[in-house]
């Protein structure tokens, strides 16, 4: 004869793994982004912005200085080139290439000499970051 127990046996159940430990590292990662995000303030206004399209960089011409003070433009150097580069089409760009450790002094001659030929937009090209 089969004797039953009096209390009933219940079935094991299978070992779950820890989900604590998971949820305390997602809320760890929840304030560290929270503390360390920078909230961009709020525009003043309502504003629609202009959109572009298009390569910004298309036809644009450049002028390239090096270190020496060498100036070129396109197939011109030295005084023509600054001559060529500053009789741009009235609107158009002029990017200027400068060598970073050309002198401030000679840039700020070339600028010069750009204005008093009549250059009236020049953009200075420099490395992203």
């Amino acid at each position: 004869m089969r004797r039953t127990p009096l209390i009933p046996l219940r079935p094991r159940r299978a070992s779950r793994e820890p989900v604590v430990p998971m949820i305390n590292v997602v809320f760890l990662l929840l304030i560290f982004f929270l503390m360390t995000a920078q909230i961009v303030p709020p525009a003043p206004f309502d504003m629609t912005l202009p959109t572009a399209e298009g390569d910004e960089d298309a036809g644009q011409m450049a002028l390239y200085i090096n270190a020496n003070g060498d100036i070129v433009f396109e197939t011109a150097r030295g005084d023509a080139a600054l001559t060529q580069a500053a009789a741009l089409p009235e609107g158009t760009p002029l990017r200027l290439y400068a060598d970073a450790t050309l002198p401030a002094a000679t840039l700020a001659q070339v600028l010069t000499r750009l204005a008093a030929l009549g250059a009236t937009q020049v953009e200075i090209v420099t490395e992203g970051g």
